[in-house]
Order: C-alpha cells, then sequence, then structure tokens
C-alpha cells in the first residue's frame, strides 16, 4: 500500500511537470493538428499530411516567438501572449478537472481545482512564451 502510495505520487507530479514544460505548445500543436487534418482530408497522402503539420506548428512557435521578442508594442504583446496562454488554459482546465474526476472530487470541487489549474497553466504558458522570447533589452537612461 505504501509503494503504491508513492508510486502515484511520483506519477501525478510527472503528470503535472510534462503540462507545465509542454503548455507552451498548445497553439502550435494546435495549428499543426489542424492543418495535418485538413491536408490529409483532402486526398494527398499521409506523408504530405505529416509533412505540412510539422511545418506549421513549427512555424507557429517560430513565428510567435520572434513577433513577441521584436514587437515593442505592449497591446499586442498582450495579445499574442493571450493567443499562446488561452489553449495553454484549455488543455490546463480539462487536465486538472480529469485528474480531481480521478481523485473522487466532487462536482463543484472538481470545476474550482479546474479553473484554478486552467489560470495557472496559462499563466505558466505566458511566461514562458515571454521567457523563450529573450529578455527585454531596453535600458534607461
Amino acid at each position: 500500500m505504501f509503494v503504491s502510495t508513492i508510486a502515484s505520487i511520483l506519477g501525478l507530479g510527472f503528470l503535472l511537470y510534462v503540462l507545465f514544460t509542454l503548455a507552451v505548445y498548445a497553439l502550435p500543436v494546435f495549428v499543426a493538428m489542424s492543418v495535418g487534418i485538413y491536408v490529409y482530408d483532402t486526398d494527398v497522402g499521409v506523408l504530405a499530411a505529416l509533412v505540412s503539420a510539422f511545418l506549421s506548428g513549427a512555424a507557429t512557435l517560430v513565428f510567435g516567438q520572434i513577433a513577441f521578442a521584436t514587437i515593442k508594442s505592449v497591446p499586442v504583446r498582450l495579445a499574442l501572449g493571450a493567443l499562446y496562454a488561452l489553449p495553454a488554459g484549455v488543455a490546463g482546465l480539462h487536465t486538472i478537472k480529469g485528474l480531481s474526476e480521478i481523485g473522487g472530487a466532487g462536482e463543484t470541487w472538481t470545476l474550482v481545482f479546474g479553473w484554478i489549474g486552467a489560470f495557472v497553466v496559462g499563466g505558466t504558458a505566458w511566461a514562458r512564451i515571454a521567457s523563450l522570447a529573450g529578455p527585454d533589452e531596453t535600458h534607461p537612461g
């Protein structure tokens, strides 16, 4: 019983580590999946769908980081951060809600924990996309 409890805690910790680490990639994965499914539905082939999905996801991540690093307008940076943080927040909501349901929490607490998870994971993704863009190089004076 003790070993299974420790294994469960370690497994949950690993899942949360993966969630927070990969949260910033929610938007590129969504774009890649959407493009890949669209290309596959046009009967071009599996290889073309995989290549187009990979390229579109990579382009979304790279162009987002470049845009976040080069554009200095605060409203535009807020919009870009929100664009990357919202899909991560949705993923966090569903992940924490699912883990709460497995744990046996009631429906109200499941939703409360899910929304807390959405804000925490979305905020983490926002901070990570900002850190991937590099430090702000404006010096006063």
